[in-house]
């Protein structure tokens, strides 16, 4: 967002609604997409980017429920505002188990929406900022994801947590014992080799299928991302 205009795509198949919204909330700032059609909604909301989707549950060709749950799939972390007549707790419960961030009932008021919105769109806006970018190589702690050039390295959640504490302080030589520390947060023998072997599994995966060496040995002192 960043003193940008709120960017939200809307899907909503009843006419009258769907204008309404479409409407008011370009009247209060907001950059709207709208789609009455599941399939259509589904497909904006994969391929594009948006600060937050409104989202019906009952939809032609493809009902909410779907359209959620295959957002979420893909890893498409875009923050969901599930909007619908259904007010029984079992469908809240579901559409936030499913991974929506708010639901909220129809008939609503715009000004509430419009304050929902905001509060997601901001939570989605703290995620995408902790990305972390060095070279070629992406993380996204949201999804615990490594990405080098365009491809995905599976990683333990160990060795993501080291790969992400050396390249969030890339420079500074972590030693053998603080990383244990904060790894691992508990006291190993001095012979024992868990962080090597930890490491050497991160290289194999990170390092060495790509030109550039990201993880380097200070002899004696530890290791250190540059």
């Amino acid at each position: 967002m960043r003193g940008q205009a709120l960017r939200v795509l809307v899907i909503e198949d009843e006419a009258k609604t769907a204008r309404l919204l479409g409407q008011g909330l370009e009247e209060s700032g907001v950059e709207v997409k709208v789609c009455t059609d599941g399939v259509e909604g589904l497909t904006q909301a994969i391929s594009q980017d948006f600060d937050v989707v409104v989202l019906d549950l009952m939809l032609p060709g493809v009902d909410g429920w779907t359209i959620l749950s295959a957002l979420r799939q893909v890893n498409k972390r875009t923050p969901v505002l599930i909007l619908s007549a259904r007010d029984a707790v079992a469908d809240r419960v579901r559409g936030l188990s499913l991974g929506a961030d708010d639901y909220l009932v129809k008939p609503f008021e715009l000004s509430e929406l419009l304050a929902r919105l905001r509060v997601v769109a901001r939570r989605g806006q703290l995620v995408r900022d902790n990305v972390v970018q060095f070279a070629d190589l992406r993380l996204e702690p949201s999804r615990m994801a490594a990405i080098r050039s365009g491809t995905r390295i599976d990683l333990t959640v160990k060795e993501y947590q080291l790969l992400d504490l050396l390249v969030r302080n890339q420079g500074i030589v972590f030693s053998k014992t603080v990383i244990l520390d904060r790894i691992w947060s508990m006291n190993f023998d001095s012979d024992s080799n868990v962080v090597e072997v930890c490491i050497r599994r991160i290289r194999r995966k990170v390092d060495e299928p790509f030109e550039r060496r990201l993880i380097h040995t200070v002899k004696g002192r530890g290791y250190v991302v540059r």
